[in-house]
């Protein structure tokens, strides 16, 4: 990727264990590790400013996008072998109530990975709190189980990078502090949660 004289890198700014993560990864995946480590810090943020806030409480500010970082995100990790992964998802009509009929069938629904290698599954997620908390505590147990994945690394933003982002974007301490007072269940896949900044 070519870079300018205004590049603005990312940067890890914190790493937290989720069910052993950093711990299995370090031991198993070092090199995808690095692979990971790498594609966040060749990611030109500076790039990415161009999102001009309509909200009351910024209106015209310069803001960081979320669907401009996350393409970044894919030319760094694609032309490494990283591959996205979807899974069609077929639902069942058994568990309808007996006399409900409807009309409606769900079809081409599916869930998918941003990133998978080697049975490591990566997630890189700018989104509302909903969709971090469901990426370690739902999705990675799925693709888990379905024999996509064997561990995860999951990567947001800390406060001061979501600041600059829309309204409603979640963020590396608030989804850490939830994690913990949560606790770990038998079924949770382990994961690196990694906060990045500028």
């Amino acid at each position: 990727m070519a870079r300018t004289n205004c590049t603005v890198d990312m940067i890890i700014a914190g790493r937290f264990s989720f069910a052993d993560g950093e711990k299995i990864i370090n031991t198993h995946y070092k090199k995808l590790l690095h692979e990971v480590e790498r594609a966040i810090e060749n990611v030109d943020a500076n790039a990415c400013k161009t999102k001009r806030s309509r909200e009351k409480t910024m209106k015209g500010k310069q803001l960081f996008s979320p669907r401009a970082l996350n393409k970044l995100f894919k030319t760094e990790f694609l032309p490494s072998g990283w591959k996205n992964r979807k899974v069609l998802c077929e639902y069942s009509r058994e568990f309808y109530d007996p006399n409900y009929s409807s009309g409606c069938v769900v079809k081409g629904a599916f869930r998918d990975m941003d990133f998978i290698k080697d049975d490591l599954g990566v997630e890189v997620q700018f989104g509302k709190y909903a969709f971090m908390v469901y990426n370690v505590c739902a999705k990675m147990t799925i693709f888990r189980n379905l024999g996509h994945i064997k561990v995860g690394i999951e990567i947001v933003p800390v406060k001061s990078l979501a600041e600059q982002m829309s309204t409603g974007v979640s963020y590396f301490e608030q989804f850490v502090w939830d994690l913990q007072k949560r606790g770990v269940s038998n079924i949770d896949v382990p994961v690196l949660i990694i906060g990045i900044d500028v």
